[in-house]
Order: C-alpha cells, then structure tokens, then sequence
C-alpha cells in the first residue's frame, strides 16, 4: 500500500518537479517518519516550488512563512485578540499541515525557538494555554548556505530537531532545459491535482511505525552513530537522538520501497541526511576542507555490515 502511495506521489510531484527524484523520496520519508526536513540550498533551485507541490499532492493544508529579523514567535504561534469583550485567538500560520519556514536562518533566535515546540511535541503554547496541532505537521525549513551577512545560523539544539537535511543541487543540462520548456506558460503547481489526503498520511504513518527491525540492524545503527563520535576531526559527534531518527528514517524508506522490514540498504542511503547536520566539526579541520559528510561516510566504512537473514 506504502509503495504504491509513493510512487503515485512522486508521479504528481514530478509534473512540477524536474530531476529531483532523490529529495522527493527524502522528504516523504521524513513526513512519513513524523519528522521534518531542512532543505539547504542557494537561491532558485526549487526548494519552496518542491514544498509545494508536495503539499498540494498529498492535499495537505500549506503555509508559507519568508522568516526576517523582524518576524515575531506571535507572528508564527498566534496572538489574543479583545474582540466583542473578550480575548480571542487568532491562529498563526503554524497552525496547517505543512509549513514552509522559508530562510529560517534570518528570523532571530527567539523567534526560531517558537517553533520547537511545535515540531517537538505537536502543539504550541500561548499566554498560558497549550493547543494542539492538527496532525500531520510537517515543518520544511530552508536556508540560504551562501549569504550569510544579517543571519542567524540555527544552534545545534534545534538542528538536532530536523530529522534530515536535504541539498537539491544544481540540475543537469537537459533536465534544465526541460524546466525552460515546461514553464513557458502557467506554472503547473497552479493546476497540480492531490493525490492522497491526510487521513492517507496517517495511515502511512502509522504503517510505518510497524515496520521491523532485527536487533542486529539496531546494532548497525547505533554503532555508526558512535562512530561519528569516536571520529578525530568531530568536536561533538550525533546524539542518541540521531540513531532514533536513523532508525525510524530507515524503517520509513523500506516502507516507501514496499517492505514491512529494514536492510542495511536503507540504514545507508538516509545515513547522510540524517547526520550530517548533527556533527560539529573541529575548527582547524574544517580549514583542512574536512566536511560532514566525510565522517558519515568514514563512519559507514568503518562499520560491519549485519550478515544475519533479515525478513
């Protein structure tokens, strides 16, 4: 059921969407893990464009909030209105399936820290009193890598919070030309079609959280998690939050790929985006041109693979 809601998914996706298979599947694996997702990329390579078509397909409620110095938490949360004699509250754009956090890191820090909450427990907190988020609530964050003047670069503490971060990439030549071609006149998201719904979600979600695990690919997990840790040029490797997040990323990907159990397979190809962005670097290696994404793959390579029958 998983697989075939996924491949109808991407199919709808994809007539937007041009060579962007890879961060589709990514992104439906951190929704369907109950997470959420960082996209982290330079300016105009579809990162808002993939949110909403991703959106509309799955016919989810969307929300598109551009973060600048000035944007308050009150201006994402809500705020008390004295309507008629009495104090009203009028819900802010967290309040939706998904939310487009759009350049996260130029919003203060204040600010960032009003979405935690929500991500974390699914709810937010105003004057006192504690609402409940609608469920699914997917939060997509993006963030600008190459201008970084009248930023505020997200703390490790609530990086730790995104279940993965995604980097598009530039696309190919003829995959460009492709997209000339298809936006010569109406954008197609105008007139994307859903696909699913939210009660379908759910059920993605809740099939996912059935997926197996052998105690061996746990094992798997947890020592590439430590292997980060252990590895020279890392100043603070990933956390256990990361080898649950691992797991459930794992379990997510074989669902989307038509099995109720986990391979090692899949452990690899959501390793990258799931760790990398939970590693704090060594200054003097990160001069040396040492990136993330060479512990995780040292980390990978380091690790035995489980031999053991799965299934």
């Amino acid at each position: 059921m998983i697989e075939a809601w996924y491949q109808k998914v991407k199919e709808n996706v994809e007539r937007v969407m041009v060579g962007q298979d890879e961060p589709t599947f990514l992104l439906l694996v951190a929704l369907a893990s109950e997470g959420h997702a960082l996209l982290e990329d330079v300016p105009g390579t579809g990162k808002t464009m993939l949110a909403r078509s991703l959106a509309a397909s799955l016919g989810l409620g969307f929300k598109r909030v551009q973060f600048t110095p000035d944007l308050m938490p009150s201006d994402l949360t809500g705020v008390n209105v004295w309507r008629e004699g009495r104090f009203e509250f009028v819900p802010g754009p967290v309040f939706t399936h998904v939310l487009l956090a759009d350049e996260i890191n130029r919003a203060t820090p204040k600010t960032q820290a009003a979405l935690l909450e929500a991500m974390a427990e699914g709810q937010v907190t105003t004057d006192g009193q504690t609402r409940r988020l609608e469920p699914p609530f997917f939060v997509i964050a993006t963030q600008n890598p190459v201008e970084m003047d009248g930023t505020f670069p997200l703390p490790e503490a609530q990086l730790d919070r995104f279940l993965m971060r995604l980097r598009l990439g530039y696309p190919s030549l003829e995959e460009e030309v492709a997209v000339l071609e298809r936006l010569r006149g109406a954008h197609p998201v105008e007139a994307l079609e859903m696909v699913s719904s939210p009660a379908e979600v759910l059920e993605v979600q809740a099939q996912v959280r059935r997926v197996r695990v052998d105690p061996s690919l746990q094992r798997y997990v947890v020592a590439i998690v430590r292997a980060t840790r252990e590895h020279e040029a890392v100043e603070l490797g990933a956390s256990p939050r990361a080898a649950l997040a691992l797991q459930r990323a794992a379990m997510a990907a074989a669902a989307l790929l038509g099995r109720d159990f986990v391979l090692p397979d899949d452990v690899k190809r959501v390793a990258h985006p799931v760790l990398e962005h939970r590693l704090l670097l060594r200054p003097e290696v990160r001069l040396e041109g040492v990136r993330p994404e060479h512990v995780v793959e040292a980390a990978l390579r380091a690790v035995a693979v489980p031999t053991e029958e799965l299934g």
